[in-house]
């Protein structure tokens, strides 16, 4: 099956040029006159080091045009995020106006196959949703989407990025909660690498922090991000400002906290390693104004985040969207058009990688099982729209026409045969039979067809792809790492 991944996007443009000027000039003034809360003291000393003005309180800090412009430019355009398939095939790369699309986090809650009812996550779901992952090839990138609520906080990194580097190729993205947690994590990955130099150069992993809207950026976040920076670790530094809430009820105001927020995460990481790979990240989305609850499957998040794809290329960054969650609490209908109409947004615009896409339900507290299923099959129709109309002499069959003529037909035309699976995408999940043939099959909808595609998968004996010897490695260097993850 020929999967589409890495395409080109940015058909779909929600603001002008002109805008996306307004936005910067915006940001820009934010910095300057407002500036940014920073409470991690090595951070402020870097920000003031590099000639921004710190107040006399000791933690706004303000930040010029030409400093702002300089610390950008100083970021890569381009990120590489690897996958461990021979042929680099899992290998994502991310900027430009590529599109990867994949799982997010961090839920605290799960639902089983077949179920409409959640519960608390454990490890053992962050292993299941890793193999569940590896085995649906429309889903380009793993990131840890359950929150291992069975282990103190802090045996979280290791054991959750243990156990997908564990059950699943495709390229390790996750949240990360703590200082010693990074550096195990990191360590891990080296040996499955073969050496620190060997995962700089194709990184497996890469790492999630948050600045905190508006304009803050928080003790432990910011530490965190600088010792991913400080290993040239790929990290996300996404914002997360909620309309009415942490930002003006606006849309075009929601873009200039997020813009103010995740670009002060990237010019952080320059300050800690000129050059480090960091990733222009937006969260962006609106409150229910009836008890200001995050909304998660609301157009608006697919408007913003469409943008902020926009903003994104602007600056020359790689960017990390959001996009492909429901508010329902079961697969339904509202699941359903919540989920495509969003991620086909963000898509079309050209997001490089697009979390959240695939699973999440009720808010993003819940990762379904089921949900993953279905995702991965509006995922595989989102990519073909991003693939767009190839027209060309070849697709255009003017000869082909010619020869057929007036009344003709085109079933057993070599032509069909050479186009007929790349012009279509092929379903692995809708049904596509008429009635009759349908109710013979058991008249299953798509739910129930996820739920056996699910439990076939999980059912099947669970399968390693890191060899005995790198297990036992990582279990004899790396502390707090659980049997389960490394069986």
């Amino acid at each position: 099956m020929d999967i589409r991944r890495g395409l080109s996007g940015g058909q779909y443009r929600p603001i002008t040029d002109q805008d996306i000027e307004k936005i910067h000039e915006t940001s820009l003034r934010v910095f300057a006159e407002i500036g940014i809360q920073v409470n991690f003291p090595e951070a402020r000393e870097l920000f003031q080091k590099a000639g921004a003005e710190v107040d006399g309180a000791g933690k706004v800090v303000k930040i010029s045009r030409d400093l702002v412009e300089e610390l950008i430019n100083k970021a890569p355009s381009v990120i590489h995020l690897c996958g461990r398939a021979e042929n680099g095939e899992l290998d994502c790369e991310i900027g430009g106006k590529k599109v990867y699309l994949g799982t997010g986090g961090t839920a605290l809650n799960v639902q089983d196959p077949g179920s409409n009812d959640s519960r608390r996550a454990k490890l053992d779901d962050v292993v299941n949703m890793a193999r569940l992952v590896e085995t649906l090839d429309n889903i380009h990138l793993y990131m840890l989407n359950v929150y291992p609520n069975d282990l103190p906080v802090e045996d979280v990194d290791v054991n959750r990025f243990g156990a997908a580097l564990n059950r699943t190729r495709k390229h390790v993205m996750g949240g990360v909660y703590t200082i010693d947690g990074v550096k195990n994590v990191i360590k891990m990955a080296e040996i499955i690498a073969g050496s620190p130099a060997k995962l700089r150069e194709r990184p497996i992993i890469s790492m999630v922090t948050c600045p905190i809207s508006p304009f803050k950026l928080d003790g432990s976040y910011t530490h965190l991000t600088m010792e991913a920076a400080r290993n040239h670790i790929p990290v996300v530094v996404p914002s997360e400002p909620l309309c009415g809430a942490t930002a003006p009820i606006t849309l075009a105001g929601n873009l200039v906290v997020q813009n103010v927020d995740t670009l002060a995460g990237v010019m952080l990481a320059q300050l800690t390693s000129p050059g480090a790979p960091v990733i222009y990240g937006c969260i962006s989305s609106i409150t229910d104004l009836r008890d200001m609850k995050y909304l998660s499957g609301a157009v608006e998040m697919g408007l913003m985040n469409a943008a902020a794809a926009q903003i994104a290329q602007f600056y020359r960054l790689p960017y990390y969207a959001t996009a492909g969650m429901s508010d329902s609490k079961v697969n339904d209908a509202q699941a359903g058009y919540e989920s495509a109409i969003t991620n086909v947004m963000v898509a079309l615009a050209g997001a490089n990688f697009i979390h959240d896409a695939a699973g999440f339900l009720e808010f993003c507290m819940t990762a379904s099982y089921d949900k993953l299923v279905i995702d991965n099959e509006i995922i595989g129709m989102v990519m073909r729209a991003v693939e767009g109309i190839e027209v060309n002499d070849e697709t255009l069959a003017f000869d082909l026409l010619k020869k057929t003529g007036p009344g003709g037909h085109f079933v057993s035309a070599r032509h069909t045969r050479r186009y007929m699976r790349s012009e279509q995408y092929v379903p692995q999940l809708s049904d596509r039979e008429n009635r009759d043939r349908w109710q013979e099959t058991g008249a299953k909808n798509a739910v129930t067809r996820a739920t056996e595609k699910a439990r076939k998968i999980l059912n099947s004996p669970p399968q390693s792809v890191l060899p005995e010897g790198i297990r036992d490695h990582i279990k004899k260097e790396i502390p707090g790492v659980r049997p389960l993850v490394m069986s």
